[in-house]
């Protein structure tokens, strides 16, 4: 646990991270305006996490983690603090379909015998052949007995994620890993992804070592024929990097199931954004910059 100084010399939050942070909440913000969530639920929800983080994250050795502590850090009346350690707080966890979707979806694109030559995910027979080949029954039935492959394979062609030829060959479509119309499961991601993401810049700006893994490449000034070329490029190229993290990253799961060490989580990511036309940049050249230097930059 490290509490460092993160205020300034008038007692005040550094204005840098001020500005930072106000930047970063301004997204978040806009999705909650849309979908109905207030400032005063909004309001209640970071005080339960303030409480919860104090908690957890800022003990002292060997003492108790007492309500005025807690009060001292965060400035939340003892009176809620109370109230909220009394209660189980523990987050909802994720719901078994999508977690059967991600755990199939892991070795379609990571196991032997379910990649190609070139080490793609290959397209599966939809039914169980003679051989001892892979078929998308048997990718169900990996994850579970009790589970209609054709219920599956329904799901999955609703959702996009694959696609049934004349030949009753199974196609991944590696660009739908998350169903692009299922709100529960764009939410579930959406808290998982950023929570890590934010996670590892928090990491480096505290100046943690060693720095995680947090680059971008930035650029402005683009037409729109070229930011579309962009993103083409960024999710072909992102899909690649996250089929090969994949892939290694199931070989080792494998390798360390049930060694007493096995207790560390990774996750790896890729992002793209952009937005509409800004006002004309200094041509003289410092706003356009390339990746983001070391690790941990932000």
């Amino acid at each position: 646990m490290i509490e460092k100084g993160l205020t300034s010399g008038t007692g005040e939050p550094p204005a840098a991270l001020t500005r930072a942070i106000t930047r970063v909440m301004r997204p978040l913000v806009k999705l909650l305006i849309a979908h109905g969530l207030t400032f005063p639920v909004f309001s209640r929800l970071l005080k339960e996490i303030y409480v919860e983080t104090a908690e957890a994250e800022f003990p002292l050795p060997g003492k108790p983690q007492t309500d005025s502590r807690i009060n001292l850090l965060t400035g939340v009346h003892r009176k809620d603090i109370r109230a909220m350690r009394a209660e189980d707080r523990r987050g909802m966890p994720p719901s078994p379909v999508l977690t059967r979707n991600a755990q199939m979806i892991a070795i379609w694109t990571a196991a032997p015998g379910y990649l190609d030559e070139r080490g793609k995910p290959r397209p599966l027979p939809r039914h169980n052949s003679n051989d001892d080949g892979p078929s998308f029954e048997k990718l169900v039935a990996t994850i579970s007995k009790d589970i209609r492959a054709r219920a599956v394979l329904d799901e999955w062609q609703r959702l996009e994620l694959v696609t049934l030829d004349d030949d009753q060959m199974v196609h991944l479509n590696t660009e739908a890993f998350v169903p692009s119309n299922d709100f529960e499961d764009l939410a579930f991601y959406f808290g998982r992804n950023l929570h890590d993401h934010l996670a590892a810049s928090a990491h480096n700006l505290s100046g943690n070592q060693p720095p995680m893994l947090e680059r971008a490449v930035y650029y402005q000034g683009l037409t729109v024929a070229s930011a579309e070329e962009l993103s083409a490029l960024a999710r072909e190229t992102g899909s690649e990097a996250l089929i090969r993290v994949n892939k290694r990253a199931f070989e080792l799961a494998e390798a360390d199931k049930g060694a007493r060490d096995a207790t560390a989580r990774i996750s790896f990511g890729v992002y793209y954004y952009e937005e509409g036309a800004e006002p004309a940049p200094d041509r003289s050249g410092t706003d356009r910059s390339g990746s983001g230097g070391k690790d941990g930059d932000t």
